[in-house]
């Protein structure tokens, strides 16, 4: 069956005869999209896959629970996103660590170079970006390099419009404070 839209693709889900073929064409069409909305909050290759297996898997299992009120790209950054957030806040929890000292691990994974390639103004670019707390950073992340308008992202972050310019705005002028502190 061709699913090339998603209305098409939810037909397929929404029909136990169709739906591990639809599934399968959800998971090739949206994967990668997932995996770097999610590496951009964790940094790490190993910890983002780990997070895009749960949010894959929650998708799954929720498919009988999505009524279609959203776009399927929206439920799913919505369910990737929450998934993030929940493995830093367990992250934290489960190393007694502030949320400082996480920071501090994500800028060490950042520093190795394990995981990142890139010149030396987008590692200040990144540096940066981990100075802002987490929400900040999520929609600093979601409409600089995810390019999502802010009405997709008030649905996947259950948060008004304005809240969202102004948390953008605060990110953009916290970065530049940061990078004109920071020598090139």
């Amino acid at each position: 069956m061709d699913y090339s839209t998603d209305d098409e693709l939810l037909r397929g889900l929404r029909q136990p005869g169709t739906r591990p073929e639809a599934f399968a064409t959800l998971v090739r069409q949206y994967q990668e999209r997932l995996y770097w909305h999610i590496r951009k909050m964790l940094l790490s290759h190993d910890d983002t896959n780990d997070v895009l297996q749960n949010t894959l898997m929650k998708a799954w299992n929720g498919l009988e629970g999505f009524r279609g009120d959203s776009r399927l790209s929206t439920w799913l950054y919505r369910i990737a996103t929450n998934e993030t957030l929940t493995f830093l806040a367990q992250k934290r929890l489960h190393n007694l660590q502030s949320f400082e000292d996480v920071e501090d691990q994500l800028l060490q994974t950042l520093r190795s170079g394990q995981y990142i390639n890139g010149n030396e103004a987008q590692m200040k670019l990144q540096r940066a970006i981990l100075t802002l707390p987490e929400k900040q950073r999520l929609v600093f992340n979601m409409k600089y390099f995810d390019d999502l308008k802010y009405e997709e992202m008030e649905a996947i972050l259950g948060t008004t419009v304005g809240a969202l310019k102004a948390s953008y705005h605060h990110a953009v002028k916290k970065i530049e404070k940061y990078l004109e502190s920071e020598e090139f």
